[in-house]
């Protein structure tokens, strides 16, 4: 992207701070600003670029965020609160980090007259289920799984006018939205809110709609975390991964390499609208534990052990082809490849149960 000042909320997280690093390296001025949340960060971690500004601070506050957005050409929203959570005891969280947050950071842009190109980190967990098709009744938008099926694993949702089974689909970006779960709730909200925005000032909003993204910096042991991060951590304990429903769910696996050049590519395209950012071949679940258990020399095979999360949804995988078309992105990082630099990936230890990341 062209040099400037990029402000990257959520900047010593996971993806954001995979973010600062390829923004530096690019030659932009970066303020990072993060809360370093106890529940996240015991202290400003040891991999934060010294080339970037770092600033700790809530994006709920209001003055931070006043001062933070002075001078910034472009901004890349990183900050929330993550994961599947717990269960509804964590709803207050959510939105408070990630909708409410993102209010006070517009607010903020608001009151400057900012006009520059924003990028959101959004998530598939908007689309709900994916895509399905039915032999007989074409495209089909399944209701959410029950209890009582996923209880007896019956784990593949049918069709919802006759019953019958389905054909999962790469689902892209004008699919129907239905988050099912809090989470997926706030991210769409989010993307809503920033369209919002950019509708009355102008300027440009990119929510980049992550799929399964892991890599190194990721948390561990949390159990918010990610699939990836779960079954690394078992096979580091000497534990087999234990994986749920049949394994047989199919997602995209993404590099968070790929997902930082993803956010430059919107940064500096101007780019408007959202897109799947993913690799361009869905893994099962089972075949994501099967590869990573193989970089763990004598490691145990994944078992899969049945049971669900609910609130889980079946098969969601994207096409990449918006992404590619109108920003210039193609993921990297091959599957294989991935998982075996994975298996020795530095990752950050938790510092409590919450999933906050600004």
């Amino acid at each position: 992207m062209s040099p400037g000042r990029v402000l990257v909320t959520g900047g010593a997280g996971f993806i954001g701070s995979a973010i600062v690093d390829a923004l530096v390296a690019d030659g932009v001025e970066v303020l990072a600003v993060d809360s370093l949340h106890p529940g996240a960060h015991d202290a400003e971690p040891a991999y934060t670029s010294p080339a970037a500004e770092h600033v700790r601070a809530d994006v709920r506050d209001t003055d931070a965020m006043a001062g933070a957005v002075r001078g910034v050409d472009a901004v890349c929203h990183q900050a929330a609160m993550v994961g599947l959570g717990l269960d509804l005891g964590d709803i207050a969280d959510y939105v408070a980090n990630n909708d409410l947050g993102t209010a006070v950071l517009l607010r903020a842009l608001h009151e400057r007259g900012f006009e520059g190109p924003i990028a959101l980190a959004s998530s598939m967990v908007v689309y709900g289920e994916g895509a399905y098709r039915c032999s007989t009744h074409g495209s089909v938008r399944p209701a959410p799984r029950s209890r009582a099926d996923l209880d007896a694993g019956r784990y593949e949702p049918p069709c919802p006018r006759c019953e019958a089974p389905l054909t999962p689909e790469a689902i892209d970006e004008d699919a129907p939205l239905e988050p099912r779960n809090v989470y997926a709730a706030t991210k769409l909200h989010q993307e809503h809110l920033i369209a919002a925005y950019v509708r009355e000032h102008g300027g440009s909003a990119a929510s980049l709609r992550y799929h399964n993204v892991y890599g190194p910096r990721m948390p561990r042991d949390t159990p918010y975390a990610g699939v990836a991060s779960i079954f690394r951590s078992a096979l580091e304990r000497g534990e087999a991964p234990r994986v749920l429903e049949d394994g047989a769910q199919r997602r995209n696996f993404v590099h968070v390499s790929d997902v930082a050049r993803a956010n430059l590519l919107a940064l500096g395209s101007g780019a408007d609208g959202a897109f799947n950012i993913a690799s361009p071949e869905p893994h099962t679940v089972g075949e994501m534990a099967t590869a990573l258990a193989a970089a763990f020399p004598g490691a145990p095979a994944p078992e899969v052990v049945g049971g669900y999360r609910l609130g889980d949804v079946r098969h969601v995988f994207a096409s990449p082809e918006r992404a590619q078309r109108e920003l210039g992105f193609a993921a990297a990082v091959g599957f294989d490849d991935g998982m075996r630099s994975f298996a020795t990936d530095e990752l950050r230890a938790p510092a409590g149960r919450s999933a906050i990341r600004p």
